[in-house]
């Protein structure tokens, strides 16, 4: 047979495969679009903005719908009950991580946030108690975040009130906190290690966002075959790793168990407990992994939410003058803010909460999958299949904030100007995967933006209407345009 026609027939028999497999099991899977053989329903999503994607899709589809990503199905959940159903009412079925190929390079299934099964609860587990022990939502954390805010106020004090992008000096504030949570000390905004490891997470935040990145987790071939940003997202990330074993080593020379120091301490003294135990979770690997994680989910999160929040009050100063006229009345010029503030002062609360519905940080969520089969709103979703929830369709709910497209902190307020809480304010997600750091995120939030707003004035470049604060990247990530701010004493 001519060598030209056996390829065809091979070609053409795979591409059958494929379609019987595909269609085969769609049937049991909810509905959705049709896919391509290969490509899925790419070219039928807009990849740059796929919230948008899914909110169209879901006006077909209904609440529940499958799309393909490559040849990998997602079913995904658009809408406050489907999400709440999912993650809460069956929280534990939908506890699992899926299979991503970019973050198994890099995580090999260990850490916190790409691990599944006893892994993650173990470890997971261990690092809420352990954050707790060091005071995580209690005052030793509040002392902390305090004293980052006043370095931070002198750091920008130093900029002369001279316009400046705060990227830098936003992301500084919040590593630090979790550098003394991890290592016991902050340091120095010109540590040489410390602005390596900032310009790594910042460099890390943007290539995790981007495009290209979505491809290669769809299409695999691309991290072995194809040139491309992912391999400085890989050697930043080993680099970071070998920083973090080289800063433990250092703490395996003076460890005493009896006096744990920080988060590596106490997890070197819980490897020593489980030194017998062959099935253990508390490796040296798992630990550089759990500790990289809470790098990740501590630092650029926070930085982005706070330097998107002064984009925003740049852009509606008679939000800012509320929120400084609620600071002087409440805490004043002459004492720091403490975290029992936020209770006397509901309008600043409620900004802090409009922030981070506004900005939706992270639209879709990080990827679920389901841990076992299920039959959900009489669909049958296999195990292991990944699940999409979409927090853009929960934070812009039209009927629980309206208008929700508008920054209004009136979104949390009632009619006498109280806090109004709300059920559908997930920003660091609901259910057994909410962020770990929760707690210590909303601390940093409005401690930082308090220090701010008590001792600076806020004034753009450039008029405040002109100001855009739609995101240059609505994919995985929500992230800011760049901007100038100048801070000016009060």
């Amino acid at each position: 047979m001519d060598p030209a026609l056996l390829l065809v027939l091979c070609l053409s028999c795979l591409l059958l495969l494929f379609l019987w497999r595909q269609s085969s099991g769609r049937e049991k899977l909810p509905p959705g679009p049709t896919p391509l053989p290969i490509i899925g329903n790419i070219l039928q999503m807009d990849v740059k903005n796929m919230k948008k994607s899914f909110s169209n899709f879901s006006k077909v589809y209904g609440p529940v719908f499958t799309v393909y990503f490559g040849m990998k199905p997602m079913v995904v959940l658009h809408g406050y009950e489907a999400v709440k159903e999912a993650l809460i009412d069956h929280g534990e079925v939908f506890s699992g991580r899926g299979y991503f190929p970019v973050s198994e390079r890099t995580s090999k299934g260990l850490g916190i946030i790409f691990s599944n099964g006893n892994r993650w609860k173990e470890i997971r587990r261990f690092a809420l108690m352990t954050l707790r022990n060091f005071g995580m939502g209690k005052r030793s954390i509040e002392e902390r975040i305090q004293e980052e805010a006043r370095c931070l106020v002198e750091e920008l004090r130093k900029t002369k009130a001279s316009s400046c992008d705060p990227t830098f000096i936003l992301g500084c504030a919040p590593c630090n906190v979790i550098c003394s949570i991890i290592f016991q000390s902050r340091f120095d905004y010109k540590d040489q290690d410390f602005l390596t490891l900032m310009e790594r997470f910042n460099k890390n935040f943007k290539i995790l966002s981007s495009v290209w990145i979505q491809l290669c987790n769809n299409f695999p071939v691309l991290l072995d075959y194809f040139p491309g940003i992912h391999n400085k997202l890989f050697e930043n990330i080993a680099l970071t790793k070998s920083y973090i074993l080289e800063k433990t080593k250092e703490h395996q020379e003076s460890l005493d168990i009896n006096n744990p120091r920080d988060f590596i301490d106490c997890f070197l003294i819980k490897m020593e407990q489980e030194k017998h135990n062959s099935q253990s979770e508390f490796t040296m690997e798992n630990l550089v992994s759990t500790v990289s994680d809470l790098f990740v989910a501590g630092t650029e999160t926070t930085s982005t939410t706070l330097r998107y929040g002064l984009l925003l009050l740049l852009k509606h100063p008679e939000v800012t003058a509320k929120v400084q006229e609620e600071i002087d009345r409440v805490i004043g010029r002459h004492r720091n803010p403490c975290i029992q503030d936020k209770s006397h002062m509901p309008y600043t609360d409620a900004v802090v909460h409009e922030i981070q519905r506004y900005i939706d940080l992270v639209p879709n969520n990080v990827p679920r999958a389901v841990t076992r089969d299920i039959k959900f709103r009489n669909y049958l979703i296999p195990k292991g299949t990944a699940i999409l929830t979409s927090l853009t369709s929960v934070l812009h709910d039209g009927k629980e904030f309206p208008n929700p497209e508008k920054f209004d902190p009136g979104h949390f307020l009632d009619e006498s100007g109280n806090f109004k809480k709300s059920n559908f304010f997930m920003p660091f997600s609901t259910g057994k995967r909410m962020c770990v750091g929760e707690g210590l995120a909303r601390m940093e939030l409005f401690l930082f933006l308090t220090s701010i707003l008590q001792n600076f004035n806020l004034k753009s470049s450039i008029d405040p209407k002109k100001l855009n604060t739609t995101s240059i990247s609505a994919a995985s990530i929500s992230l800011p345009p760049l901007y100038k701010i100048c801070f000016i004493p009060v």
